[in-house]
């Protein structure tokens, strides 16, 4: 079977065939031909034709941050639906938290978890544990996982607390050049917090989560990575701070990453003058200075991914009083809608890096790029079309996002993974 991708402008920046506008013929999986006005030679009725206005194609996205919930909290989302969920919002990968019932912190989890996905378009990488069940006492079985699969390890929703677990941690995944994710933030400054501590904070009164609970932990974090020289990714970054710090580490020529959320860069902490439980995140949402800094360091690329957070909640989880209601939403469809509203400016070639290409480099994943003859792993896409994001737009199980209804600039259009073409409605 053979698919003709007519007139798509290629944006990757490894490819000779980068900005220009090509015909790309694709068969069993792989890129036979890029040239102009391709023609297949196949019969026409193994032949499947894709063509249409705008239509841009670049290295498959990738998302090192999303929460299936499967097993044990299916209700919210499992890893069909999360797949459906991924595949429209242009993501031919995702990493997948451990934060699970049980938690991915054993052989046979990882299987689960890789077994259950092959068959959709989306190809999921899980994230190991790093302490057993997710308690942050023990060290889980992060070799034998690595075995199995998982591309990284993390206590997920869980920042890890203990220095000396972490640097255990950190010695650990040396020996097979694993990378240790991060959620910044020390809770014991910010366990009772619900939203960033500030001037909004004050007004509403309501208990603050302060910048200096993830800027404490991501310099200590720097310090216990310099010291065990190995890797480490902080994941949800939000303030001027840490960004400085995770600068200087990249200047020193540690091996220190980071990634953003899209809202983390669209939203400060006046949006909760609402009271809209959809906006309760960990990390909060910062003040005008932090989502600056962070605008910035995404431009400049001290920040090398954009990650979704993406974190199903059923809706009795969120339609209660802001201090009882769970902490995240959901963002796998909305992502680069929301990336181009924030930052209108960013060049196709950046986009390219921050949604996929770089994470592909810093978790080992399978390499993609428009060439000849590699394997065809492709997200479709059309930076300038406006659509509205509703309800008819999620596969998601979950609806918890203040984003519904919102007009957005920059549209997925569909994948193409594991020999599959998945596509949007126009």
């Amino acid at each position: 079977m053979q698919l003709l991708i007519k007139k798509a402008r290629i944006i990757d920046p490894a490819s000779s065939f980068n900005g220009k506008l090509q015909d790309i013929l694709i068969e069993d999986g792989r890129i036979k031909k890029i040239g102009a006005s391709l023609r297949p030679d196949a019969p026409s009725g193994q032949v499947q034709v894709l063509e249409q206005p705008g239509l841009h194609v670049s290295p498959g996205w990738v998302d090192l941050f999303a929460h299936f919930c499967d097993p044990g909290m299916e209700y919210r989302e499992d890893i069909r639906s999360g797949s459906l969920a991924a595949a429209a919002g242009g993501y031919t990968d995702v990493m997948l938290i451990p934060d699970t019932s049980p938690c991915l912190q054993s052989k046979a989890q990882i299987t689960y978890v890789l077994d259950r996905a092959r068959p959709f378009p989306v190809s999921i990488h899980p994230i190991g544990a790093v302490s057993r069940s997710l308690e942050g006492s023990s060290l889980a079985e992060m070799y034998e996982m690595h075995q199995s699969g998982a591309v990284a390890f993390s206590d997920g929703l869980h920042p890890i607390q203990s220095s000396g677990l972490l640097l255990k941690a950190l010695q650990y995944v040396k020996a097979f050049e694993g990378t240790i994710i991060q959620l910044p933030d020390d809770t014991s400054i910010s366990r009772h917090g619900l939203m960033h501590e500030g001037i909004h904070s004050t007004r509403l009164g309501m208990p603050g989560k302060p910048a200096l609970a993830e800027d404490i932990l991501v310099q200590r974090d720097i310090e216990l990575t310099r010291y065990a020289g190995s890797k480490i990714h902080f994941t949800g970054i939000s303030t001027r701070k840490s960004i400085a710090l995770i600068a200087a580490a990249k200047k020193e020529g540690l091996a220190v990453s980071c990634s953003v959320t899209p809202y983390h860069l669209l939203l400060t902490d006046a949006a909760l003058e609402q009271y809209d439980s959809n906006l309760k995140v960990n990390p909060p949402l910062r003040n005008n200075d932090d989502v600056q800094a962070l605008r910035e360091a995404v431009e400049n690329g001290t920040v090398d991914c954009i990650a979704t957070h993406h974190l199903p909640r059923d809706r009795d989880s969120k339609q209660k009083e802001f201090e009882y209601a769970g902490e995240g939403m959901i963002g796998l469809e909305s992502c680069f809608g929301l990336l181009r509203e924030a930052l209108p400016g960013l060049s196709a070639d950046r986009l390219a890096q921050l949604l996929g290409g770089r994470a592909r480099e810093l978790f080992g994943l399978p390499s993609a790029t428009l060439q000849e003859d590699a394997p065809a792993c492709l997200t479709f896409f059309d930076p300038e079309k406006e659509w509205v994001f509703d309800r008819e737009a999620l596969r998601s199980k979950s609806a918890n996002t203040p984003f519904l209804g919102r007009t957005l600039k920059g549209k997925p259009l569909g994948i193409y993974n594991k020999q599959q073409l998945h596509l949007l409605n126009p």
